[in-house]
């Protein structure tokens, strides 16, 4: 096991024997996700359960870790698989092709994973999922807004209830708050301000399933490689934190 050999050192065999046995369910493999899987991956997680419905596309490039030349086409579950059998081949990934929604969360979500990563960034979908874990018991970090956002020093991490100053956290707060969740949920966002007048580019992208024309049209919101990745490893960091003091939940 030399390639772990340095986190090894650094956390000691009792700690990293602990993330060997643990899983992991990442639901989103963009822009935040990607970087999220990356982390997990290389600290030496035992095995990650990876859903995400969509495909690579070439605007994907510009900030998701997953999106190649040679991957664009690919199912990003599949182009994560392959990826992180490069980093560790002893690594168990189960890839699922599902958008998140309320009649796929026991296929997502059972058997119930140590930890539970959630980078969806739309909000119905977000909201079911992470209604659905915390009924279910599952600790879970989720991902609010990167878009927009330039300063890595604004971003924080906290229960999704005390969160400030980030649009999609006070969306989806809300609608938890109608479901009676009060809190429990752990957190990344931003205290930046952003201007949310920005105008980006017209969506011209396929859908790449039925249930992506759910609801309301999504805006498409730039951001930088930077900030998203950042939000990514920070995902990914918590829950190696979380895993090395708490150990593995799940028989």
């Amino acid at each position: 096991m030399e390639r772990f050999s340095r986190t090894r050192c650094f956390l000691g065999e009792k700690k990293f024997a602990l993330l060997q046995k643990a899983m992991v369910t990442i639901v989103g493999l963009g822009a935040v996700g990607g970087y999220a899987a990356e982390g997990l991956a290389r600290a030496g997680i035992g095995h990650l359960r990876l859903v995400d419905f969509d495909t690579i596309q070439p605007s994907n490039i510009n900030r998701q870790i997953l999106a190649l030349e040679s991957t664009v086409g690919q199912a990003k579950v599949e182009a994560a698989r392959e990826r992180i059998n490069q980093i560790n081949p002893e690594c168990h990934v189960e890839a699922l092709q599902l958008f998140a929604a309320d009649e796929t969360l026991d296929t997502i979500l059972l058997p119930h994973p140590d930890i539970l990563i959630d980078a969806i960034d739309s909000l119905n979908p977000k909201v079911q999922l992470l209604a659905g874990a915390h009924q279910r018991g599952i600790t879970t970090f989720s991902s609010m807004g990167a878009a927009l956002r330039t300063d890595p020093s604004k971003i924080r991490t906290g229960d999704i209830m005390t969160s400030n100053h980030c649009p999609l956290a006070r969306h989806v707060r809300n609608r938890l708050r109608r479901q009676g969740i009060e809190g429990g949920i752990h957190c990344i966002y931003s205290t930046e301000r952003v201007d949310f007048s920005y105008q980006g580019p017209e969506e011209t992208e396929t859908p790449a399933s039925a249930y992506e024309s759910r609801g309301r049209k999504r805006n498409t919101l730039g951001s930088l490689p930077t900030i998203t990745g950042i939000f990514g490893l920070i995902l990914a960091n918590e829950v190696i934190l979380r895993l090395t003091k708490e150990g593995p939940t799940h028989s």
